[in-house]
């Protein structure tokens, strides 16, 4: 699962991102991945380990819920296809 996020650019500045997705890891677990940062720079990445795939899912779908609040806006998501 991916959710890329945007908040357009403002001031100048160029626009901000926060992207989220999920990685299966080796040890039966899984990975949320956040980062985020201003679009076309270095930004900052945050990996948080969790026990099942529906844990990692609930705290996905908590942060970008707090993201939206902040004027972010969904650019793209997809969700991962069975057997995959």
């Amino acid at each position: 699962m991916r959710i890329y996020m945007q908040i357009p650019p403002t001031d100048g500045r160029p626009p901000r991102f926060y992207h989220l997705h999920l990685q299966e890891d080796l040890l039966e677990g899984w990975t949320l991945v956040r980062e985020w940062g201003f679009q076309g720079a270095g930004g900052r990445v945050v990996r948080d380990h969790f026990a099942d795939r529906e844990q990692a899912e609930r705290a996905m779908l908590a942060i970008r819920d707090t993201q939206l609040g902040k004027g972010y806006r969904v650019v793209f998501m997809k969700a991962q296809e069975p057997g995959i």
